[in-house]
């Protein structure tokens, strides 16, 4: 089985390279169907062009401009989505919190990178936050996980795979955010494979049943 994914994105793109490396490689039995971004300029398209993957710019403020609900942003986004029918959709660097409206769409098929362990700094700035608390001595390392997202909350959701990533007394915002990069791309595939062999178990359950 290869499964049909759908990518989100918000800036460089660099898990999504991952994807197409990992997938070019054979080493992830997928297909990338069409890569969305809420900016125009998020140079993730670039790579999602040359790899001749299909793009969706989908922004949000026509919607705010005009006092639309963002329930209708994301119902939209669902109906997009929808045209490449995906197995999973996956949030790699996606920098909006979905709403039910889309998330009722796929039901534990919605998939996010987060760059923290689980229970630990949620929201936007998790890198910031984890230096920032090496700095003040309340941790020693930080790292990232893949869950799934089944509701609005941040963060939460039955987690896939995590690894930690280690903060050393030399490191920079910079050099740890390059680290955490590193260690979410490895991640982020083995979990998605991980993902896909056990949609397949289950499937060949059902067949000898």
């Amino acid at each position: 089985m290869t499964a049909k994914l759908a990518v989100f994105i918000s800036g460089n793109g660099s898990s999504l390279q991952a994807l197409i490396d990992a997938i070019r490689m054979k080493v992830l039995a997928a297909r990338v169907e069409v890569v969305v971004s809420n900016r125009e300029e998020a140079f993730g398209l670039v790579r999602a062009q040359k790899a001749g993957i299909p793009t969706r710019h989908h922004p949000l403020s026509p919607y705010s401009e005009a006092g639309r609900p963002r329930s209708e942003y994301d119902a939209d986004l669902a109906r997009i989505v929808g045209e490449y029918k995906p197995d999973w959709i996956v949030l790699a660097g996606w920098m909006h919190i979905l709403s039910r409206a889309f998330l009722d769409r796929y039901p534990y098929r919605v998939v996010n990178l987060h760059p923290a362990l689980p229970g630990q700094f949620p929201g936007a700035h998790a890198v910031e936050d984890a230096f920032a608390a090496y700095r003040r001595g309340e941790i020693k390392q930080t790292g990232c996980m893949v869950h799934l997202v089944p509701d609005e909350a941040v963060g939460a959701g039955p987690v896939i795979g995590t690894t930690e990533v280690p903060i050393y007394r030399t490191d920079t915002l910079e050099t740890l955010r390059n680290r955490l990069q590193q260690a979410e791309q490895v991640l982020l595939v083995q979990s998605l494979q991980r993902l896909i062999v056990g949609d397949e178990e289950i499937e060949e359950e059902g067949e000898e049943s």
